[in-house]
């Protein structure tokens, strides 16, 4: 139970911190928020990490944004120039490999970040399994085509369809 917990926390951890590392990239513009000010000019991990806790903290990109003050342009185009969260986490091996069983931690966690409540993750892993080729429609599957494809079978399912129309974490 306790290897269980920590796997997941593991897990969840890992996007967190991918997450945190996506929203510190161009969202309102390069330099948007007290933040990015404040620790301009340094490189790294932990930089990035500070400038987008003081921004996410203090609120001031959501200020900059809706004033057009701090650095901050809601003019700019949206984009993200990583790679796949699933990717980043080596998650995609182990969520297909679990899908493919038809449970598992590593599709536990994704149905938790897909927004699937506990008492439908069950069923969230029945209907996967029976999808498995359809989700990875080939071997070399994007992390990107995995999820579309996930939303894809779950908008099908009466169950699920309800947790489809949701963006994920």
């Amino acid at each position: 139970m306790a290897k269980k917990l920590i796997g997941k926390a593991l897990i969840f951890g890992a996007l967190s911190a991918a997450s945190l590392l996506a929203q510190a990239g161009q969202a309102g513009g390069g330099g948007c928020g007290w933040g990015n000010m404040v620790f301009e000019g340094q490189r790294g991990l932990f930089p990035h990490l500070l400038a987008t806790t003081t921004n996410g903290t203090s609120g001031n990109a959501t200020f900059g944004l809706t004033s057009g003050t701090n650095g901050c342009d809601s003019n700019v185009v949206l984009g993200y120039g990583g790679r796949s969260i699933f990717a980043m986490n080596g998650m995609l091996d182990n969520i297909a490999e679990d899908m493919a069983k038809g449970k598992g931690e590593s599709l536990d966690a994704y149905a938790t970040l897909l927004g699937v409540e506990a008492k439908d993750r069950a069923h969230f892993a029945q209907v996967t399994h029976q999808h498995f080729n359809q989700i990875f429609a080939s071997k070399d599957a994007t992390g990107e085509q995995v999820y579309k494809n996930t939303l894809e079978v779950m908008s099908q399912d009466s169950v699920l369809a309800r947790y489809a129309q949701q963006p994920a974490a």
